[in-house]
C-alpha cells in the first residue's frame, strides 16, 4: 500500500508507517453522527487508486468537519468518480439505543466494509477501537480523518450521505430545525423536543430525548 508519506494530509504529523505493512488495495472506514440527537449513525467505506490519494491531497482534501458543505460536496463528486468502490453503511436510531452508540458506530463501519464488492487488503478504521468480526486484516488510526486522505475521504462520503437524509427527513419534521442543526443538539433543537416531544427518528437513550 502507500506509505503515509503518500497517504497522510497536508501538515500533518503522523510518522510513516512501514510501506511493506500494506499491501495493494486499502479502503478508508469512518462515521459520522455519533453525537447528534437524531437520525442513524452513517459510514462509509471507499477504496482509492494509487493515484488519487497523492491528487486528493495536493487538493486540499480534509476531515468533513473541517470543510465547508460546499467543499465536501465537491470532494465527495471527485471521490465518487475515482473510487475503486465505495459503500454506506448505518446502524438504526433502535439500535444505537439498544447497543449503545459506540458498538453501533463499530456496526455502522463493518457494514459499509461488508458490502464493498472490491474487497481491500486491509481497512484503516478512524478512532482506537477496531471493528468486531471483521474478516479482512484492519488497522485503527486515532484521529485518521486529520491525518490519512484514504479516512478523509470516507469521513466526506458519510457526511454528505447522512446530511441528505437528514435535510429529507427534515420537510417532515420541520419544528427541529434540522435543516440547520442536522440533528445535532443545538438550542433550538432541544427547546423543540422540550415542546413537542421525541420523533420516532431520536434516539432515546440519549439525554434531552428521553424526557
Amino acid at each position: 500500500m502507500k506509505d503515509l508519506i503518500i497517504a497522510a494530509l497536508p501538515h500533518s504529523s503522523t510518522p510513516p508507517l512501514p510501506h511493506s505493512l500494506f499491501t495493494e488495495l486499502v479502503a478508508g472506514v469512518d462515521e459520522v453522527g455519533r453525537g447528534c440527537l437524531f437520525g442513524p449513525v452513517v459510514a462509509a467505506a471507499v477504496i482509492l487508486p494509487d493515484a488519487a490519494w497523492a491528487e486528493l491531497a495536493a487538493a486540499g482534501i480534509k476531515d468533513s468537519k473541517q470543510l465547508t458543505n460546499v467543499g465536501r460536496r465537491r470532494f465527495a463528486d471527485r471521490i465518487r468518480a475515482v473510487a475503486l468502490d465505495y459503500q454506506i453503511g448505518i446502524a438504526s436510531v433502535r439500535e444505537i439505543d439498544r447497543l449503545n452508540i459506540l458498538r453501533a458506530s463499530l456496526l455502522a463501519m463493518r457494514r459499509s466494509v461488508i458490502k464493498l464488492k472490491v474487497q481491500p487488503s486491509v481497512c484503516l478504521i478512524d478512532g482506537k477501537w477496531a471493528l468486531p468480526d471483521l474478516p479482512i486484516p484492519q488497522q485503527s488510526v486515532v484521529k485518521g480523518d486529520e491525518k490519512l486522505v484514504a479516512i478523509a475521504a470516507a469521513s466526506i462520503l458519510a457526511k454528505v450521505w447522512r446530511d441528505d437524509l437528514i435535510l429529507r427527513l427534515a420537510r417532515k419534521y420541520p419544528q427541529y430545525d434540522l435543516d440547520a442543526n442536522k440533528g445535532y443538539g443545538t438550542a433550538r433543537h432541544i427547546k423543540a423536543l422540550e415542546e413537542y416531544g421525541p420523533s420516532r427518528w431520536h434516539r432515546l437513550s440519549f439525554r434531552p430525548c428521553c424526557h
